[in-house]
């Protein structure tokens, strides 16, 4: 059968690897910037789009990163949070998102005074609020960052535990990898391990297959964001088959940031084939300039997937998912039935 775009946006869908402030809209973000006085580099959508988004042509991981900032710029009050987290919770519900995990860093939002419990409370009330108004779930995943203190690390993992079974699902490490190890901020996994928290840590991206090693042994993630250069290491690929690791893969992204150098090189394909639990996500919707959608199309038209290959992509994202055993079994056989009518 065809598998259209108008196809795909109609499935159910799952996202786990979103970050809320690379997935804002320019429109939002020009509109919060004149209501705060904030000054931006372009004042029109199209400009500011341009700026913010980059394409396969991308120079570098640093290149990528340059719109962070300003985008942050206007998340710095309570109704600004509120707004990005309903909003990209309303932009996944366009397209059958019934699972989203959106994963940031308090800290980053704090410029203006902000204490880290105020930040985090918006955010779960726009999480709130969309959970009402659309289809979804939401969890949130709090970020540190690599680059960070260890000490800031633990205050984040103790605002995680604070919130655990109050909108929070997960802890994540986020940030470059290259000279700053997963296992510097071990005291903070410590103190979410030891609280019976998920973990999910950003490895194999721009750094090979030991930061992947050190996130799964140091930090005793339960996911691995990204995970790409896993094939480097053949042992620690067993590992994360036989102990069934998913990998949150955002393929757009990773050719944009030069992690593969193209479409053809990414191996989310052969390990999919080759059973490990892969899952489709779209990292940053505005900065890659993408969306789940458009995640499943590229992949599909890249790496020649079968109608039971795209069921087993959608059903692992769920498989994967921070939810409570009993909720998620029942949600995957639900999204299970629904895909064997469709497709």
């Amino acid at each position: 059968m065809d598998i259209s775009k108008e196809l795909i946006r109609s499935l159910p869908k799952s996202e786990l690897h979103c970050h809320l402030d690379g997935s804002m809209r320019v429109a939002t973000i020009l509109d919060l910037a004149r209501e705060q006085g904030v000054e931006l580099p372009y004042n029109s959508e199209a400009e500011l789009a341009n700026f913010l988004q980059v394409d396969d042509d991308c120079d570098s991981l640093e290149d990528y990163l340059k719109a962070f900032p300003i985008v942050n710029k206007v998340l710095q009050t309570e109704g600004a949070l509120e707004r990005a987290a309903y909003e990209l919770a309303e932009d996944a519900a366009g397209e059958n998102v019934r699972l989203l995990e959106v994963r940031f860093s308090p800290v980053l939002h704090t410029n203006s005074g902000l204490t880290l419990e105020q930040v985090l409370s918006a955010v779960l009330r726009g999480k709130n609020r969309a959970e009402t108004d659309f289809k979804i779930r939401i969890g949130i995943i709090i970020s540190s960052i690599r680059s960070i203190s260890p000490e800031v690390s633990l205050e984040l993992a103790q605002l995680t535990v604070n919130y655990k079974d109050k909108g929070v699902v997960g802890f994540d490490l986020a940030g470059a990898e290259e000279n700053f190890p997963a296992k510097d901020h071990k005291e903070a996994f410590f103190h979410i391990i030891n609280n019976n928290i998920n973990t999910t840590v950003h490895a194999g991206e721009a750094y090979g297959a030991e930061s992947i090693h050190q996130a799964i042994h140091y930090t005793r993630a339960n996911r691995i964001g990204h995970g790409t250069r896993l094939r480097e290491d053949m042992d620690l690929f067993r590992y994360v088959l036989d102990h069934r690791i998913p990998l949150e893969m955002c393929v757009t992204c990773n050719v944009q940031t030069q992690c593969v150098s193209s479409y053809d090189d990414h191996p989310i394909k052969d390990y999919l084939d080759a059973g490990i639990r892969v899952t489709v996500n779209t990292d940053n919707r505005l900065i890659s300039n993408t969306c789940l959608t458009d995640e499943y199309v590229k992949i599909i038209k890249h790496y020649d997937l079968s109608i039971s290959e795209l069921k087993k992509l959608i059903l692992n994202g769920f498989t994967a998912g921070f939810l409570p055993y009993k909720e998620r079994k029942e949600l995957v056989a639900k999204i299970k039935t629904e895909l064997e009518e469709i497709l």
